[in-house]
């Protein structure tokens, strides 16, 4: 009975080990996860940081959004050849009132007409030398494309649509690369652009060549809106 006794005890001891454990990771995952969604990179590495601000973000208050620390905000504009975020001008406005130094993002898409893609741009991004350079989002792949794009074709086609936009902004666009495309395309390698490159929490390497732009926390929670918000940082 004795030894019965001593093994029940092991075993409850055992089992309160490996329950405070259990609890221990449930409290440093806790952790983990409202660090990350309040985490930004320090300021005395990076000085200048900002947001995006896509078009599904909801309402967002721009003021609280400077007051956290925002020094510029990137706004979804255009997608493809026909889409556009109805509330661009109105976000563009009050982010300025904010004093925030703005920019616009075009989400670009390879199945589609180059040239109709810039004219859906230029048609609600306004010629303003204030502006920052636009940045055009390269996450699409041409996989379900009705015609074949191949490597070639899918360089051709954002060649001519940069250097439309660019004509019209006179700055020279930023390439917001996902890895997906970049492996791909090989575009950083190959057309001459500052690149936006994303990873969360470390500094992204798979570009080959040093970034300008980084999305470092694409879920940062602020006062400025009910949703997150993707926070990016300037290379100093």
């Amino acid at each position: 009975m004795a030894v019965r006794g001593a093994a029940k005890g092991k075993t409850r001891a055992r089992l309160r080990w490996a329950g405070a454990g259990l609890l221990l990771g449930v409290i440093a995952l806790g952790a983990g996860w409202w660090h990350l969604r309040h985490w930004t990179p320090p300021r005395s590495v990076f000085p200048v940081q900002g947001v995006e601000i896509g078009a599904g973000d909801g309402a967002v208050d721009w003021k609280a959004l400077k007051a956290v620390g925002a020094d510029f905000v990137y706004l979804d504009a255009s997608a493809g050849a026909f889409a556009r975020d109805p509330a661009f001008a109105e976000n563009l406005d009050a982010a300025r009132t904010a004093k925030l130094q703005v920019g616009a993002v075009h989400r670009y898409d390879p199945c589609q007409p180059a040239e109709r893609q810039a004219a859906n741009f230029v048609t609600i991004v306004p010629r303003d030398a204030k502006l920052l350079p636009p940045a055009i989002a390269l996450d699409d792949l041409a996989d379900t494309c009705p015609v074949r794009m191949g490597e070639a074709a899918v360089e051709s086609e954002l060649t001519t649509f940069l250097n439309e936009i660019e004509t019209h902004t006179g700055k020279a666009a930023l390439l917001k690369l996902s890895p997906a495309f970049e492996a791909r395309y090989h575009i950083a390698a190959r057309l001459d652009r500052n690149l936006w490159l994303m990873r969360t929490r470390f500094q992204p390497n798979y570009a080959g060549r040093p970034w300008s732009l980084w999305t470092a926390n694409p879920a940062l929670h602020t006062a400025a809106g009910e949703g997150a918000v993707k926070w990016i940082v300037v290379q100093p």
